[in-house]
């Protein structure tokens, strides 16, 4: 994803918070994920070498509502990429590299406190591959060792944070998402992505 992109993302949110007065709130969420996106498994004839870009990047909004209530919607981007080299169908090298945005939809609650104010939120969100390629060397085989299943898929979010409103809303938080169907999946058995995801966000609204 070009930084490029992703700042005008940012500073459209940023901007339209300008144009907006309560109960709209814009900004960006931060963060890292606590769980990577590729699980593999061990095999004599053929290895996986798999990374998680250790960020998350993304505008966010939110609809305020009375009793503590609040409607969130997020766009974040990741990168993840994997390797695999050995023997599978005269296959001796693979390699994907793809990018990632992930829009979860959330009902978010904050319980009445005043400037320290604790959360929780649950919703649905969407995943949707970015950029993807992907290339296999030294091959007769007629297909890459690893499937994509879907470009995209859905889940179920569950979360939990802390709103500290000091002139901006600052909301560290956990969030857990449980993906319907996996979006690669090795026909092997060797390497898949996972479908329980885990991350740390930091949010920063106005």
């Amino acid at each position: 994803m070009k930084p490029v992109i992703i700042g005008s993302l940012l500073l459209f949110f940023l901007g339209a918070s300008t144009a907006f007065c309560q109960p709209f709130s814009f900004g960006v969420r931060l963060g890292v994920p606590l769980t990577d996106f590729f699980n593999t498994v061990g095999s004599s004839n053929f290895t996986f070498n798999t990374t998680t870009d250790r960020y998350i990047v993304g505008p966010t909004a939110e609809l305020h509502l009375p009793l503590g209530l609040g409607i969130e919607v997020d766009a974040l981007y990741r990168h993840m990429s994997y390797t695999g080299s050995g023997l599978i169908d005269s296959i001796t090298s693979s390699s994907v590299n793809s990018g990632d945005w992930e829009f979860p939809v959330l009902v978010k609650y904050r319980f009445p406190m005043k400037i320290v104010r604790p959360y929780v939120d649950g919703g649905i969100a969407w995943d949707k591959l970015f950029g993807l390629t992907q290339s296999v060397k030294d091959s007769i085989a007629t297909a890459s060792p690893t499937v994509v299943n879907q470009n995209t898929t859905a889940g179920i979010v569950l979360g939990g944070g802390i709103d500290i409103h000091v002139k901006i809303h600052i909301m560290p938080e956990l969030r857990y998402t449980r993906w319907g169907s996996a979006q690669f999946s090795d026909p092997t058995g060797l390497l898949h992505s996972t479908q329980n995801q885990a991350e740390f966000l930091l949010g920063f609204t106005f």
